[in-house]
């Protein structure tokens, strides 16, 4: 596991690597009896999840409250809360079945600094807990980046960032150009790498202006008719 990271150029320490390589044994069996993702190999998974996930941190001070919108399995947000202890994780999905898996992760890792929200995005920022409350928001969701856009927006303060995992694709980051005006945002950075072959990149993006009441839209909507 280690080799891995260091082709990467992410440095762990012993204690961290031991924790991964528990995550790596529990996430394991549990993927053989629910579908938490499709790549099942060792190697895989600590090259296109774990690197991956924590390839935010090599790129990124990450500091505060942070979400992760649509962590499904449980990426990006564990592991990088395994190596940002001092940080505050909420790990935010609609299906109850992941969470359920989630929440048995953080438990046997023994992470006191994550928790974890069911909910739609459409509907967590009715919450004053989570409206505009947080510092920094992620998402490794295959969302169309228009609608994960208005997805993220209420979550976030202003003046602060959402770090969006993507593949490369010139096209769907230009379509963002139309949601980017309208809903307070702009593109800080774009930060490219090669994972396993996959150009892939995080764009950094901040909120510049605070969220109108209106969005994000009802359910479904900014699904079926994002802002382009």
């Amino acid at each position: 596991m280690q080799k891995i990271f260091e082709q990467y150029h992410i440095e762990l320490s012993p204690k961290e690597i031991e924790k991964f390589e528990k995550f790596l044994t529990i996430f394991m069996e549990t993927n053989a009896q629910i579908n938490l993702s499709a790549i099942r190999e060792r190697d895989a998974i600590i090259e296109k999840h774990f690197v991956d996930s924590l390839m935010l941190s090599a790129l990124y001070d990450v500091e505060g409250k942070v979400a992760d919108l649509g962590t499904g399995g449980w990426f990006p947000g564990i592991p990088l809360a395994i190596v940002n202890p001092e940080v505050e994780f909420t790990l935010i999905d609609s299906v109850a079945k992941k969470l359920k898996c989630v929440d048995s992760f953080i438990d046997e890792l023994g992470l006191l600094n994550v928790e974890t929200v069911i909910g739609r995005a459409e509907d967590i920022w009715q919450d004053a807990d989570h409206r505009e409350s947080y510092d920094l928001v992620v998402s490794r969701a295959t969302a169309y980046f228009p609608t994960l856009l208005e997805y993220v927006l209420p979550l976030l303060k202003v003046g602060w960032v959402f770090a969006a995992y993507k593949l490369t694709d010139k096209e769907e980051l230009t379509s963002t150009k139309k949601a980017l005006k309208r809903l307070g945002w702009k593109i800080m950075k774009v930060k490219n790498y090669e994972l396993a072959g996959q150009d892939r990149n995080i764009v950094f993006i901040e909120k510049i202006a605070p969220t109108h009441k209106k969005y994000p839209r009802k359910v479904w909507i900014p699904l079926k008719d994002p802002i382009v």
